[in-house]
């Protein structure tokens, strides 16, 4: 089993990262082989800062690394220090339609907000995201929801390729977890979680101090109800509980039936917010420890590299010998 995942560098990484995606990736190093990728090239999408992007990607790793990754059991590298992904994107291309790109969900939502420039790397992204996926002949993706599009178009790409030149690329499966896939903002719960859209007090980072994040839960837009269950009109409340039960590792019912007897909202919130303080406590503090020594970080990324090219060449050269580029295999 080959778990294949990657994540952003850009921004401060928040609860919806890490109760969507970052816990899965722990979890993958039990299952399979896992290698897990900072992808820095998909981050230049958008509007970003050439110096704040190196400090970010130092901050994610160290996250990571102190959220229980270990690169002596995973492969944990830097995407740009990969050229496969790259070219073997180029090649992919090549079996993508153009109205596949157009009508990726992200992509329209993104462009809409870049109204003053929206760059062909936005559009073609999807396109890079299957080269990432394919090239370590991935079994599984553990992803958020929001993904889910974006593998579907992989193995369509996979299979075109497959098909037109042979037997290629495994086909990959989406790992979308049940619970907590899709975190929302605590001020506004119709809306995703997230770093760089969300509101301030809506968007619990996983570096905030534990009196912070208490104050966030304190303030989160619930509903006019009592009841703690989760159902139409009650978008917050149901947020709180897939938290509190992806936290505690538990069923969503769980909770419901912990806290059947309430009499409001007010010490579930408080419960809410204890349980996310005390749950990434110890990640903040290894982070603290962790973050300072950037060699460190850059040795264990050139490590994952290392491993990360030795299976990708061999897909990209299979991949280019049966598309017939360059000298015969």
């Amino acid at each position: 089993m080959r778990i294949f995942s990657g994540i952003q560098p850009t921004g401060r990484k928040q609860l919806g990262n890490y109760l969507g995606a970052i816990i899965h990736y722990l979890a993958g190093q039990d299952r399979g082989e896992g290698i897990y990728c900072l992808v820095d090239l998909h981050s230049l999408t958008v509007a970003y800062d050439p110096a704040a992007l190196r400090e970010y990607l130092y901050d994610t790793t160290a996250i990571l690394l102190a959220a229980g990754l270990d690169p002596s059991r995973c492969i944990l590298f830097r995407q740009s220090d990969v050229k496969e992904h790259t070219e073997l994107c180029w090649l992919l291309a090549n079996v993508t339609a153009y109205g596949e790109l157009g009508r990726m969900t992200q992509f329209k939502e993104k462009s809409a907000e870049q109204r003053d420039f929206v760059s062909a790397g936005l559009f073609f992204y999807p396109v890079l995201m299957a080269a990432d996926i394919l090239a370590y002949q991935t079994n599984e993706v553990p992803v958020g929801d929001d993904q889910r599009q974006h593998i579907e178009l992989t193995r369509d790409i996979a299979q075109r390729f497959n098909a037109r030149f042979g037997e290629t690329f495994v086909l990959p499966e989406a790992r979308i977890p049940e619970v907590g896939a899709r975190i929302m903002d605590l001020q506004v719960p119709e809306k995703k979680m997230s770093t760089t859209g969300g509101t301030e007090l809506g968007t619990v980072y996983v570096l905030d101090e534990p009196d912070v994040i208490r104050r966030k839960f304190k303030g989160a837009v619930t509903d006019s109800g009592r009841e703690i269950v989760r159902g139409p009109g009650k978008a917050g409340i149901t947020n709180l509980i897939e938290i509190l039960a992806t936290v505690r590792a538990v069923e969503p019912q769980a909770i419901e039936k912990e806290f059947a007897g309430a009499s409001g909202y007010a010490g579930f919130k408080e419960e809410v917010g204890n349980a996310v303080a005390d749950y990434l406590t110890t990640v903040r503090e290894r982070y603290a420890a962790l973050r300072p020594d950037v060699r460190a970080l850059e040795e264990i990324l050139a490590a994952g590299a290392e491993k990360a090219r030795a299976i990708s060449s061999r897909t990209v050269a299979r991949a280019r010998d049966r598309m017939g580029v360059g000298p015969p295999d």
